[in-house]
């Protein structure tokens, strides 16, 4: 029998192999996109880029595969274990990275690429390892369906069982174990043709493999510490992956303590009672009442500690895509002392769902609406500040109903600002702009809004004892320097998201 076929009791185990190794590739993929779009913003360019580069890398190794002639077993199995070595902890190592090098986009995708031509050397040599076992369209038709459902199983399990529950690392480091577990397994199915003592020399690397993967699997809360270490000053005190986000909590030795979303700042214990106050309490003076209060975003719940402040609050729904947010805000201690246990006030409704799809059906009538979503730094958040959202907003006000938007900087983000105000008044609102200044953050800027003509608040609300609004400082929120004055600007469409742009290039200016 040639070397290059397989025992026909082989070939179901090996079919089996194609089902692993399809499930551990396109989890591989879909790691990569999903840690460049946490770390590198804009998830649809980050994906299509990994997706690009990981599938002609694939088929380059397929491409090359047709150079290997002899010894195909042994190759198929050292494949196997490059995979599950490069496959396995190119999360972790992708994370270190990220903060120790300045330029980390080519060493991301170099990875895409490396695994991608390793992914694409594995199905034609095992095919070929199959040949003559059954007539070659039943070879393509049964490889390629198993390799399909693999492919399947992946992109279920990927965002529904192993991001929550792993986390990125872990299920880089699992996939990785089960590429090596194809190599130790393949080094019994395939012993004929492995030599003498190719079978104990595979088994004995691939155990190697395994056992380093174990070891990093189960120090994997370390290997994360190791790289987010390097992108924060202060200690961190929690973490968590969830489908939506990566969250981060650190804490400095005066007791302050900030909360970052993929990286980014959220806000800071130091000074968020500017930002937050800014942003609530216009809204609640520009009203005609203040009953029933709708908040997009704010799943910290520091917006609604700030709403629930006004005594004639009668009912609050916050909707916040991540439920991992929002139960971290009432369970962490430091969060939920900041927040005055807002979360927990009965008064209160919380929904766990997109803010864009919830309110299509949502119930109508609010008196105020607070927009407190993170910047627009990639489209699926830019969605929620286009004109198609703004008029599910403006639809869902009461009569005399006022909406607050946090907007970005009006002067770091200027075009990003302007460009938030103008697709407001495009979706039929009238609109006030107006900014602050939060020492974390520097200028920031929001708009206030109502479906009809209104002049801005210019008094601080009785009654309430803030720490910075006051009657001036309710005034001078509304006035405008000339460097962060109007500039002409495209409306956000959500089929044209102009803004994403607009950010992207305004803070990249500041970043570099």
């Amino acid at each position: 029998m040639s070397e290059t076929r397989a025992p026909a009791h082989v070939a179901p185990l090996l079919f089996l192999n194609v089902f692993i190794i399809a499930t551990c590739g396109l989890v591989y993929e879909l790691l990569a996109g999903t840690l460049a779009s946490y770390v590198l913003g804009d998830s649809v360019t980050q994906f299509s880029l990994v997706i690009g580069f990981y599938l002609s890398a694939m088929g380059a190794g397929a491409f090359f595969s047709r150079l290997l002639d002899r010894d195909l077993a042994r190759r198929f199995l050292d494949v196997e274990l490059a995979v599950a070595l490069v496959g396995g902890l190119s999360a972790p190592a992708l994370f270190i990275a990220f903060g120790r090098l300045q330029a980390f986009a080519p060493v991301l995708y170099g990875v895409v690429i490396a695994i991608g031509i390793l992914v694409g050397l594995e199905l034609p040599l095992l095919m070929r390892l199959l040949a003559g076992q059954m007539e070659f369209k039943d070879l393509v038709s049964r490889v390629l369906t198993f390799d399909y459902v693999g492919a399947l199983v992946a992109s279920l399990l990927f965002p529904l069982l192993f991001v929550p529950r792993l986390g990125l690392v872990r299920t880089s480091l699992l996939m990785g174990m089960l590429n090596a577990g194809v190599a130790l397994g393949g080094s019994h199915l395939l012993a004929p043709w492995l030599g003498r003592r190719g079978p104990l020399a595979v088994r004995v690397r691939g155990g190697l493999v395994l056992l380093l993967l174990l070891a990093a699997f189960i120090k994997a809360d370390w290997l994360s510490r190791l790289a987010e270490e390097e992108l924060y000053a202060d200690e961190i005190v929690f973490t968590q992956t969830t489908p939506y986000q990566r969250i981060v909590v650190t804490s400095s030795r005066a007791g302050r303590f900030q909360l970052f979303l993929n990286g980014n700042l959220q806000f800071s214990s130091a000074d968020e009672y500017r930002y937050h106050e800014a942003l609530v309490h216009p809204a609640m003076e520009a009203a005609a009442a203040g009953h029933r209060v709708l908040i997009l975003g704010g799943g910290d719940g520091l917006a609604l500690r700030e709403v629930l402040a006004h005594p004639e609050v009668q009912q609050v729904t916050l909707v916040d895509l991540d439920p991992a947010m929002t139960r971290l805000a009432a369970e962490l201690r430091p969060l939920r002392q900041l927040n005055r246990a807002s979360m927990s006030d009965p008064r209160v409704r919380v929904v766990n769902e997109d803010a864009l799809v919830w309110l299509g059906d949502a119930p109508r009538g609010w008196d105020v609406v607070i927009v407190d979503f993170p910047d627009p730094n990639s489209f699926a958040l830019g969605k929620l500040y286009t004109t198609r959202f703004y008029r599910l907003v403006r639809r869902a006000l009461a009569p005399g109903g006022a909406v607050a938007v946090q907007a970005t900087s009006p002067l770091f983000a200027r075009r990003s600002f302007w460009c938030i105000v103008a697709t407001m008044r495009a979706a039929g609102f009238t609109v006030h702009p107006y900014h602050t200044a939060v020492p974390s953050f520097g200028v920031w800027g929001f708009a206030l809004a109502r479906a009809e003509p209104f002049d801005p608040p210019m008094h601080a609300p009785a009654g309430l004892h803030l720490r910075y609004l006051d009657d001036s400082a309710m005034a001078a929120l509304f006035r405008f320097p000339a460097d962060m004055a109007p500039v002409a600007v495209d409306i956000n469409q959500l089929d044209d998201q102009m803004l994403v742009r607009y950010y992207e290039s305004e803070w990249r200016r500041w970043e570099d």
